[in-house]
């Protein structure tokens, strides 16, 4: 598959086959990319909690909220949801740049998920109080974001964006998750 075929497949997935799970090695091959991605000053701050199948996933998906534009769905139903998270986590004491490597690292795991035909939501709808305690973040990391992975189970389609510019996702009948992307046109403020 080519970047840019790759790029318009990683979109957020927000239900998985539970029922084909990832293992704990898929998780540390995923977190083993974005240990690999590009590091500001390549200072590597970063760290992982890997969560596999089982009763912590339980546990945290619980402490998790799920797709804030479809207000008439609760989330994943039993059956549909994510199989493993891993946490990124910053320095308590962090900087900007650790920002930046956040969104290096959430996105690297994100195309590597989709690589392999697995789904990814990049969240940091947790709980930013509970979530931390249920996985015994050190004290000298903060949670930034967590990723939730699985085999995709549902199909997510790229949309033009609606005249009005209004750009919520949303879903049809069958249950297809659509997407509106503004025109490349729309985006270029300037060509020199």
């Amino acid at each position: 598959m080519d970047f840019h075929a790759l790029v318009t497949a990683a979109r957020t997935c927000r239900r998985f086959e539970e029922d084909k799970p990832l293992n704990m090695a898929d998780l540390e091959w995923l977190a083993d990319c974005a240990r690999l991605a590009p590091s500001a000053r390549n200072a590597q701050d970063l760290r992982f909690v890997l969560v596999g199948p089982g009763d912590m996933c339980g546990r945290l998906f619980a402490l998790t909220r799920w797709a804030g534009a479809l207000r008439d769905w609760g989330g994943p139903q039993p059956g549909e949801r994510p199989t493993g998270f891993i946490a990124i986590l910053l320095p308590t004491k962090s900087n900007d740049l650790h920002l930046v490597d956040t969104g290096i690292a959430a996105q690297t795991m994100q195309l590597a998920a989709a690589s392999r035909g697995w789904g990814c939501c990049i969240m940091q709808a947790f709980d930013h109080q509970a979530a931390p305690k249920l996985l015994a973040v050190p004290d000298a990391y903060t949670m930034a974001l967590v990723l939730a992975f699985g085999v995709a189970k549902e199909k997510r389609v790229l949309a033009p964006m609606p005249t009005a510019g209004n750009a919520p996702y949303w879903r049809d009948a069958q249950g297809v998750h659509y997407v509106p992307k503004r025109a490349l046109t729309d985006l270029i403020l300037a060509r020199y």
